[in-house]
């Protein structure tokens, strides 16, 4: 197996915050010629989690392939292209969640009336109300108010909440099904939504739901891996 490294680095915190954070230590690992696996140790202080971006040009763009919980530690990439570069970084993102709501679904599926129904409640979108006081999404009360779930079918649920974040780049809609101990994304919506409308997932019945308003950081250093021949095909030279 080929493993790359690179090793931590440090950028200036924000006034105030004390000493400068640490980015994660990234490593790649060629599982098979089109298999990668990602593993991290280390991390930024107060960061709510990190998103895993990945590009196939050294100046990107990248493309987020999963907004990881801080709990989570390596991130598996299947499947690849064969003889292709592949660039991967960790940028860590910040904000504080909801208060969670419980949510307990009926049993079994969907209804043939709710098949034939057209789901107006579940695009995102942002519904006008009292104007609230913002925050910066780091400060302690920016956090999402009055989150409610309202049970639309068997397997839909429309949220809807206050927004009290001034700077979002995004909000995260997550979830802790019943017997999880962590909660993980579920939707990602764009900044300043506060409607939305969830069909869940066989595991979800009986869950946990919260809101993050989110601001990302700097990214980390970037980890180059090449793929190489597809399985079952001819080997060539590059």
């Amino acid at each position: 197996m080929l493993a790359l490294s690179l090793a931590a680095c440090t950028s200036p915190s924000p006034a105030g915050e004390g000493a400068a954070p640490t980015a994660a230590r990234l490593t790649a690992v060629l599982d098979s010629p089109v298999d990668i696996t990602l593993r991290w140790t280390g991390g930024e202080r107060g960061a709510a989690g990190r998103v895993v971006e990945f590009a196939t040009r050294a100046r990107g763009p990248y493309t987020i392939l999963q907004f990881a919980p801080p709990g989570q530690r390596t991130y598996r990439h299947p499947d690849l292209m064969p003889h292709t570069t592949f660039h991967y970084r960790l940028r860590p993102y910040y904000g504080r969640a909801s208060r969670p709501v419980e949510v307990a679904l009926p049993p079994g599926g969907l209804s043939g009336k709710d098949q034939r129904d057209d789901h107006t409640w579940a695009p995102p979108r942002t519904v006008a109300g009292r104007a609230v006081p913002t925050r910066p999404v780091r400060d302690a009360a920016s956090a999402p108010d009055g989150l409610t779930a309202a049970v639309k079918h068997a397997n839909g649920i429309r949220f809807t909440w206050t927004d009290r974040a001034a700077d979002e780049e995004a909000q995260l809609l997550e979830v802790r099904p019943a017997g999880s101990r962590s909660f993980r994304p579920a939707a990602v919506l764009d900044p300043g939504v506060n409607s939305f409308g969830l069909i869940t997932l066989p595991g979800e019945k009986k869950a946990s739901y919260r809101i993050r308003a989110v601001a990302y950081g700097e990214p980390g250093p970037v980890v180059r891996l090449r793929t190489g021949a597809a399985p079952g095909s001819p080997a060539t030279s590059r």
